[in-house]
């Protein structure tokens, strides 16, 4: 199995920009999804954005997660900043009346749209509600599927890779207990294993990126941890 692993930036919130970049390069990820807390979506930060991701060897792969509306002078923009950052994929919470827009944007500028769910009592907080709403619109946008988010409104995110076939555009790798808490990945309910299959298994290309919310003034140790395992569930696959 081979999937581009990376880390969700809002996992180093306790870091500034280049800190941040920096911690991904030394935990050895070549891939990173920012938040929008550590790179605000303004074009006038690219040069010096790229130049740092690059002296770093790190690919910014998407970015979010970002409130799409309708109004094209608002949303237009994260799509110009998307393209000249090298974006694939923006994580989002699109609003109801911004679908149509965004048919026409991601054919534009060929940046996809992972709609991220976002646990109980969200707009998007199950597999069926985004289905209805992506289903007729442009393939390039889907779904970006936080696994903690899914497990905490009951459903099973193996389930879900293979209903979302096709509309997977990202993952959010994350662990909780079973009462709904954020944990070490390996430590929790999600069956990790379980859950690389069915990417591999649907042939998932998007970015994999582990976010990790606790302990944010030192947050590395079960980072390492998490990563760790993730690893190693991979190791053990490619040796069956």
């Amino acid at each position: 199995m081979e999937f581009r692993m990376g880390i969700q930036s809002y996992s180093l919130r306790g870091f500034d920009f280049e800190q941040a970049v920096a911690v991904t390069s030394e935990l050895n990820l070549g891939y990173l999804e920012v938040y929008p807390g550590h790179l605000p979506p303004d074009r006038g930060r690219v040069v010096h954005a790229k130049g740092l991701l690059e002296k770093h060897g790190i690919r910014m792969i998407a970015y979010g997660v970002v409130h799409l509306t309708g109004d094209e002078g608002q949303t237009r923009p994260l799509f110009e900043f998307a393209r000249e950052m090298g974006i694939e994929m923006l994580s989002a919470d699109p609003e109801s009346s911004s679908f149509d827009l965004l048919d026409r944007l991601v054919g534009e500028f060929g940046v996809a749209i992972g709609i991220h769910n976002h646990g109980p009592g969200h707009r998007y907080a199950d597999v069926r509600t985004i289905e209805e709403a992506i289903e007729r619109h442009n393939e390039s946008i889907g779904v970006c599927l936080d696994t903690g988010h899914l497990a905490r409104v009951g459903e099973d995110p193996i389930e879900a890779v293979y209903a979302l076939k096709g509309r997977l555009h990202g993952v959010h790798l994350k662990d909780v207990d079973r009462d709904g808490r954020d944990v070490v990945v390996g430590t929790g309910v999600l069956d990790v294993e379980g859950f690389l299959k069915a990417l591999e298994d649907i042939g998932f290309k998007g970015p994999m990126v582990l976010e990790y919310e606790l302990q944010p003034e030192d947050p590395i140790p079960g980072i390492s941890r998490s990563l760790e395992f993730v690893q190693a569930r991979l190791r053990a696959y490619e040796g069956v």
